[in-house]
């Protein structure tokens, strides 16, 4: 099956402009053209779109994404390096996530905090309260942030 830049677009949410761009970049080696020049995407290439959004995602550079997107093309002889660099995102997005939950932990804390205050009228309430009357669900994520 083949799709119009534009279905391409609506299918994957990335802009034409950047569908375009990519195709500049040799992203896309193997996609046909019409007759008269059009970009015929195939399910090779939204495949394709899918992996360079994730490796985006996780931090790698267009670069790097074109270097992999390469050593596909080599075939198994690039096996060994395409699995290190996977590995190597694992590893990121993993610091990234983790990250992410200590975030995700001080916001919780916050949210319980000013929750409190506006039902007591004062911040004094949840300033001043001591430890172990903090919800036990929210005192795991308290931080002295204020």
């Amino acid at each position: 099956m083949s799709y119009s830049i534009g279905e391409v677009a609506n299918i994957t949410g990335i802009t034409i402009s950047t569908l375009r761009y990519y195709d500049r970049e040799g992203m896309f080696p193997n996609m046909e053209r019409s007759n008269g020049g059009i970009r015929m995407f195939s399910d090779t290439e939204i495949e394709t779109l899918q992996i360079i959004e994730c490796l985006k995602t996780s931090g790698l550079s267009i670069k790097d994404i074109k270097q992999f997107l390469n050593w596909c093309q080599e075939g198994d002889d690039s096996l060994q390096k395409r699995r290190d660099m996977f590995y190597e995102r694992l590893e990121v997005v993993e610091k990234q996530m983790e990250e992410l939950q200590k975030t995700m932990n001080t916001i919780k804390f916050k949210c319980w905090y000013y929750d409190t205050a506006l039902a007591a009228g004062t911040e004094e309430t949840p300033k001043n309260m001591p430890v172990e009357e903090i919800p036990e669900e929210i005192r795991k994520y308290r931080y002295k942030c204020d």
